[in-house]
């Protein structure tokens, strides 16, 4: 059975990112679902996959991480408007029976990501 999950890797602090708000997305052409808002606990990581099971469908997804906010809650001093304030990693998804993992790794001014396993 297929999933979507992550986790956030706060590289300016060497360390997992907890507190970071992540929306999931499906992409319908020029229509946006938000299906889940989650956030990452003491591990960078969410509590249960984003997306599994039956509702897993081949398709556009998108999720959002709130890093700029992040950021500000641990009292980063960064300018305003924020360089690096919400992360969009929107990714297709061919086999919904595959696992999904899309790991973050973020500091205020730049950001990265791969397909994990």
């Amino acid at each position: 059975m297929g999933k979507i999950s992550t986790h956030v890797l706060d590289t300016m602090h060497g360390g997992p990112a907890q507190g970071v708000r992540i929306d999931l997305y499906r992409i319908d052409g020029a229509n946006r679902e938000l299906l889940r808002q989650s956030v990452s606990n003491g591990n960078g990581r969410c509590d249960e996959p984003l997306l599994q099971g039956d509702s897993m469908q081949p398709g556009v997804y998108e999720l959002i991480f709130h890093a700029g906010d992040y950021f500000a809650d641990k009292g980063v001093k960064v300018p305003e408007p924020r360089f690096v304030d919400q992360i969009a990693l929107r990714f297709g998804m061919a086999n919904a029976d595959q696992t999904y993992h899309v790991p973050l790794m973020f500091t205020p001014w730049a950001w990265s990501t791969y397909r994990g396993s």
